[in-house]
């Protein structure tokens, strides 16, 4: 339901989101420079002036900056990254920033905030820098620039796709000898065009990844390309109606390892494997052939194996799996395949091979944060690097220089992303960049503390931000707001929550709790919610409430409201059926009918790897009906406002739609809030600092009005 939230909700901006998780995401293999910006007229509003506030409001949104994508120089003295930015109306972008790696500072990398772009990856020989941004006349593409930034120039066009695709890996690579450039671009399909009148649809998954980018399926497909640095010749290497993408140089120069899905029908059964293809002669070789899936290919130093993150079920979602992912080895040359990962139980992230090859490094999920691993390729315990799981946060992208001090892009509870550097055997990560240190710095950042409970034999663990002008001696009661992830395979944690951290400055406190289902507790704990949807994690939701309630004695039991996003939301439509104790609640992209939603989605296998079955199957959509919150509507009295993106496909408004007007008719208050331009996920800064805002006053209006029924 949520595409892994920022999935796509809540994960594509973690930190302006309503809630936080830990996921990845199906994305379309476009570049940020593609996205769509605010209508005309809006682009040219001021940006609201920078807070003096001493705790975290809406409008900081403005100003919060996140590091992503570190990428070390080959001579290991340089790191370059993205910095995004929220400061204009319209969707956030990025820009390239340069650290100094012994000086341990950090800077824009060309003039001003820095270039415009994303991507940027080194030369082999340090001297260039390739990236993805505009290339002119609206398009998007690969430029090319001197170390320094000096020289920008295009160096080919880039074309993208709204096809819903897995987890897509590297976009553009530059062959070992620096003289050609990888990369994926698309082509257009055999379908009938779009602008046809009438339209003729004949694929199984017609509607686009996001709705970001039309209302229906481009039909283009990913191909790859090569360009010549030196002459910008472009080469494609591959046609037909599969997509290809993930691409990596093989150490020797000779061939591109990349994912495509060579189902009979692509669209249909979700099956991505790992092939090469030799670039002088074009040759195709397919080096997996399961039933499951395998992601992020990537070649060890001496070109005889390629670790990659992969599953073993053989149903599977493009959406968002139950399955764990973990780390493997393929043996080029055999085809022999070995679960290197096996030993940690929990889901692990795109592997990266240290410059020796002697170890694979990943990310894996744990109790609602996101740590950073190694494993030797020959076998034994994992390590974990830098800080202990105690000392919680989210390392998000990694690399590694040849002496083994890893950069890392890294969360905390006091900040949005910034990097850090750390060494295996370490038990600290050190700064890097304090790109918030301006704006945070003179803020109160509220307290997370996670605590655990139990509830129907299983241990549950949950996380609250505590006001942040909290004075727990005191006899004052605070509001609390219960904050339901996305997913439903994804996690909340201690990580910067800026949502959750302006409600702690109004005073209250959020509660995460992550259900059965969750990710970072074990296959076992994800598996607890097969076949019952809208159950028993429904259920943790409101005993972490108890919980919260009972540990903590300065919570308002008067004073409560519930919100959730994708997922999240269907869980709060869901819940409010169940109970009266919440005073008013605030779903967003939220599913009220499951059994539409399955069928008006973009993703139509979600269910399927859920239930073990398509919904006509075996009596699936008389349970789906049963856990439908619109079955129930008659049950609500909690005030509801149904916020969701207009042009959402991923879950659409059809849902929010359908509640409303039944919420009306049983005699609930009820408000519909819809945002022009946005999809699943809420991209644009104004819109994500007017949802929290107007997400606060039907709060406020609704504990005001029950303090005046308790009073009377």
């Amino acid at each position: 339901m949520m595409m892994r939230t920022f999935s796509v909700f809540l994960c594509l901006l973690s930190v302006l989101s309503a809630a936080a998780c830990s996921s990845d995401l199906p994305v379309p293999a476009e570049s940020p420079a593609q996205a769509p910006a605010a209508a005309g007229a809006d682009r040219a509003k001021p940006i609201p002036p920078r807070s003096a506030s001493a705790v975290i409001e809406s409008n900081d949104a403005f100003y919060l900056r996140t590091a992503g994508d570190p990428q070390i120089s080959p001579d290991g003295t340089r790191v370059l990254f993205t910095v995004q930015f929220a400061d204009r109306i319209g969707t956030p972008y990025t820009r390239l920033w340069i650290g100094d790696l012994a000086a341990k500072s950090a800077r824009p990398w060309g003039a001003g905030d820095g270039q415009e772009g994303s991507a940027p990856r080194w030369s082999p020989d340090g001297t260039r820098v390739a990236f993805s941004g505009r290339t002119g006349d609206g398009k998007s593409g690969i430029l090319i620039a001197n170390a320094d930034a000096t020289n920008i120039t295009p160096l080919a066009d880039v074309t993208g796709t709204n096809h819903p695709l897995p987890r897509a890996g590297e976009r553009v690579a530059w062959s070992p000898d620096g003289s050609k450039i990888a990369f994926v671009s698309a082509t257009p399909g055999p379908e009938p065009a779009m602008e046809a009148d009438p339209i003729v649809i004949t694929r199984y998954l017609y509607r686009p990844a996001s709705g970001w980018g039309g209302r229906f399926n481009d039909n283009r497909r990913l191909h790859l390309f090569v360009v010549d640095v030196a002459t910008k010749q472009v080469t494609q290497l591959t046609d037909g109606t599969n997509y290809e993408h993930s691409i990596e140089w093989s150490p020797d120069g000779k061939s591109l390892a990349f994912l495509s899905n060579h189902e009979p029908d692509p669209d249909f059964f979700f099956n991505y494997d790992i092939f090469t293809i030799d670039v002088a002669s074009k040759a195709v070789q397919r080096l997996t052939e399961t039933k499951s899936n395998e992601f992020g290919p990537t070649w060890s130093p001496d070109g005889k194996t390629i670790a990659y993150s992969g599953l073993e079920r053989l149903i599977t979602s493009s959406e968002t799996n139950m399955e764990d992912d973990h780390v493997w080895l393929l043996d080029v040359a055999s085809g022999k395949r070995t679960e290197l990962g096996a030993g940690i139980d929990n889901r692990q992230g795109r592997p990266q091979w240290s410059p020796d090859g002697n170890h694979v490094y990943f990310t894996v999920q744990s109790r609602g944060s996101v740590g950073l691993y190694r494993l030797a390729v020959a076998g034994g315990a994992a390590e974990r690097l830098g800080p202990s799981l105690e000392a919680r946060g989210n390392v998000s992208a990694f690399a590694i220089r040849k002496d083994g001090v890893v950069v890392a892009a890294m969360a905390t509870p006091a900040r949005p992303a910034d990097l850090y550097t750390t060494t295996p055997g370490s038990d600290a990560f050190a700064p890097l960049t304090t790109l918030n240190v301006d704006l945070l710095g003179k803020k109160t950042v509220a307290e997370v503390e996670a605590f655990t409970f139990r509830n129907e034999g299983m241990e549950i663990e949950a996380f609250l931000t505590k006001p942040a002008n909290l004075d727990a001696g005191a006899k004052a009661r605070y509001p609390m707001i219960v904050m339901i992830h996305g997913g439903p395979h994804g996690q909340q944690g201690p990580a910067f929550v800026h949502k959750a951290q302006t409600y702690a400055g109004r005073g209250w406190a959020a509660l995460m709790v992550n259900y059965r289902g969750s990710t970072g507790y074990g296959q076992a704990h994800s598996n607890a919610i097969a076949n019952d949807q809208n159950g028993a994690e429904a259920r943790d939701v409101l005993a972490g409430v108890e919980a919260a309630l009972a540990k903590y004695g300065w919570i308002d039991p008067e004073r409560l409201g519930v919100e959730g996003g994708s997922y999240g939301g269907q869980l709060s439509n869901w819940i409010v059926t169940q109970t009266t104790r919440f005073k008013a609640a605030v779903p967003w992209a939220s599913i009220s009918n499951i059994v539409a939603h399955n069928y008006m989605s973009v993703y139509h296998d979600y269910l399927q790897q859920e239930y073990d079955g398509k919904p006509h199957e075996r009596g699936i959509m008389d349970q789906l009906w049963e856990r439908s919150a619109l079955r129930f509507v008659h049950k609500v009295k909690t005030p509801m406002m149904l916020a969701h993106g207009d042009n959402d496909l991923l879950v659409n408004p059809a849902e929010i739609e359908q509640y409303f007007i039944a919420l009306r008719d049983v005699g609930v208050e009820a408000l519909m809030l819809r945002y022009p331009r946005e999809g699943h996920g809420m991209r644009e800064t104004q819109h994500v600092a007017d949802f929290i805002d107007r997400s606060m006053a039907w709060y406020e209006k609704h504990f005001k009005a029950a303090a005046m029924r308790t009073t009377n």
